[in-house]
This record gives C-alpha cells, structure tokens and sequence, in this order.
C-alpha cells in the first residue's frame, strides 16, 4: 500500500566515544555528556531529556542499532537518514554507519546526508573554536569522496526517488562550485551502473536548487529566521532585554506559536521536502546562547506533522518525502526517540496521524 507520506528521521551517529573527541573535551566524551548534565534553565524549563526505553546508548553495540530500526518501523517511519561526515577524505564518528553497511544489519532503509559544516567548538559553549575545518580541496577530493559513497548507493537498503539514491548536502551553498561537484557525482555514479542521483539541498532561506546542480530541496529551522513575524514581532525585543536581566537564554519561542512557521510555503511542488521538529532546546550544547522551542507536546507536534502530510499526500508516491529532525540529536533537545517524561508519545501521535491520513484517502479511493 502506498502510504500519504515517506518519513525519514535524520539520525546522529556521535553517540560513541572517538579518540578526537577524548582529546578535545576528554576521555569517554560523546553526546550524552551534554546531555545528562542540563539542568533547567528557566521556570518551566525542560530539562534534562532523559531517555527511557532505549537508555543511554552506546552505538558500537548491534542490539541498540537493531532496536532503534524495529522501534522507527513499528511507528511508520520508512528510514533513517544519517549524518555522514567527510572532511577532505577524513570521517569521522563513522563506525555505526560502516557496520550497518558492512553488516547488513538492521535490515532498515536509509540514506544519508553530508553534514558539510566545520566542527567548532558549540558542544561546550565555545563556538568560536575550530576544530576540524570543513574545506573542499577541488575536483580529486569530490571524485574521491563519490567514490567512497557507491557501495552505500548500491546497498538494497539504501533509498530511492525514482530509481535514483537519495543523497542530502546540509550546506549546498557552501560548496566553491556546486555545480561541478554534483556533476561530477552524476557522471561517476553512471559510469558505475547508477541511473542518476537524487541530490537534495538542506537549506535555512528559500533558494533555488536547480541553481546549484539540486534535484530538491529541505528547509529546516525557519524559526530562527522567522521567529519576529507577526505576534512574536512587537514583544521580542522586550523579551529579549528580560531575559537578559534574568539570565535566560536570549531565544526562547512558544512551540505552539511558532511550529507553524517551520514548514516551507509552497512544499506541495514535487521537488520541495518539508522537515517536521517535534521538539528543539541546544541548551544542553550551548548553554544561554541556546535556542529553545518551548512548551512542546505530543499534540501540538500532531498539528505540526497534520500540515507537513496535506503538503505531501497528493504528490506523485516517491516524492511524498517528509523529514523528521530528528530521531536522537538528545543535546539539542531534539528527539522522537522516548523520554521519560512524554515516553513514546511523539511516536504515537506520528504513527495515528500517518495510519488516520491513509485511511481517509482510501476512503476517498473508495468513493
């Protein structure tokens, strides 16, 4: 049956110790560092995230990976799309995703999406220091990096729109020449037996993929840039002064105001992928400099994820992409998988809205 929407949850893999992470922020670090030692920043502030059914993990272990994927499936998520990271042929915390590959196991379909972005050092409230600097050194170094991403392509797991592997940039627009990147990715991936690529570009401001060599498109985190619309407008620089007065991050938004403003106008086109936030608080990370999605629930969430399905249902079936940012990224408060304080919740809403909306439209069928 083809369902009104296919779901893909971004999936953060730095839920294991590195030995660049122990000798940046020292030894054992990983996501869950941050994580556990939040503390509740303002009255009525959520934290600490404290997950529940699946604890904290340790990605190097098969059974968590296996549990995550019957987890994502029992809800009606079709996939994981995980970060993968490439930094002029260096990776890093790439070890999950290479037994997955090298494995077969979970038998779970998956993409994944280059999160080309320096890293600095936000984990600890220090955005300003460099620690590993994302460069693009020309035409060998994309040559080299398509090359390594073949085998994940050709994997039966791996999807598809159309026949073509779905491949997320997060920054196209950093790329020096972004149409003699992709390409040259299209041209290798024909000469190893691959039709073509499906190439989407991640995005916080509206542009215009085909520009750059893109087949599509995802918008996330319009908040940051639309929080002063409308209501929010007329009170947020007084919010703003308060809040430094008490010592509170300076952006704090009401979900239930803003959720609206996540999805991208115009996500009915074929080539336009909405990305639904349950959830957003980078406290953790990055203290009072944080951004906090405030005062989310379950039901609000379902409001959300309402609108991102009508923009999709009726789009030819394998463009009916929606993306859910994200699955685990727990320091940045952003997680579908269960906490102890709404457990699975977040799932159940996603998965009754998904079976609701397929019911209707076969009833519609029927008629």
């Amino acid at each position: 049956m083809e369902t009104v929407a296919r779901a893909i949850a971004f999936y953060l893999p730095q839920f294991h110790p590195i030995p660049e992470n122990d000798e940046w922020w020292g030894k054992g670090f990983t996501e869950w560092t941050n994580t556990g030692k939040a503390k509740p920043l303002f009255p009525g502030h959520y934290q600490p995230h404290v997950p529940s059914d699946l604890g904290y993990y340790d990605l190097r272990v098969p059974e968590t990976r296996i549990a995550q994927a019957e987890m994502a499936k029992e809800y009606g998520i079709e996939g994981f799309c995980y970060y993968h990271y490439w930094f002029a042929g260096k990776r890093l915390i790439e070890r999950p995703f290479n037994e997955v590959l090298n494995t077969g196991v979970p038998d779970f379909p998956f993409c994944l999406c280059w999160a080309n972005q320096s890293w600095t050092g936000i984990w600890h409230g220090s955005p300003d220091r460099v620690l590993i600097e994302q460069t693009y050194p020309g035409p060998e170094d994309d040559e080299n990096h398509l090359r390594f991403l073949l085998k994940a392509f050709k994997d039966k797991r791996y999807m598809r729109v159309d026949g073509k592997p779905i491949f997320l940039v997060y920054s196209p627009k950093e790329l020096p020449d972004p149409k003699r990147t992709t390409d040259t990715w299209r041209q290798m991936a024909r000469q190893d037996g691959i039709e073509d690529l499906y190439l989407i570009g991640i995005e916080y401001s509206d542009w215009r993929p085909e520009d750059f060599g893109f087949d599509g498109q995802v918008i996330i985190r319009r908040f940051l840039s639309l929080a002063a619309l409308t209501e929010l407008k007329g009170t947020r620089r007084i919010r703003r002064y308060v809040r430094k007065i008490l010592k509170w991050p300076q952006e704090i938004y009401d979900y239930g105001k803003i959720h609206r403003y996540l999805l991208m106008p115009g996500a009915e086109e074929e080539h336009i992928h909405p990305c639904v936030v349950p959830n957003w608080d980078n406290t953790p990370r990055s203290g009072k400099r944080g951004v906090v999605l405030h005062k989310s629930t379950p039901e609000l969430f379902r409001e959300h994820l309402r609108a991102a399905i009508k923009q999709v249902s009726n789009k030819r079936y394998d463009n009916r992409l929606i993306f859910i940012k994200s699955w685990n990224e727990w320091a940045e408060g952003n997680h579908l998988e269960p906490d102890l304080k709404f457990e699975r919740k977040y799932l159940e809403v996603f998965k009754e809205e998904i079976e609701n909306r397929n019911a209707e439209k076969q009833m519609k069928g029927n008629k």
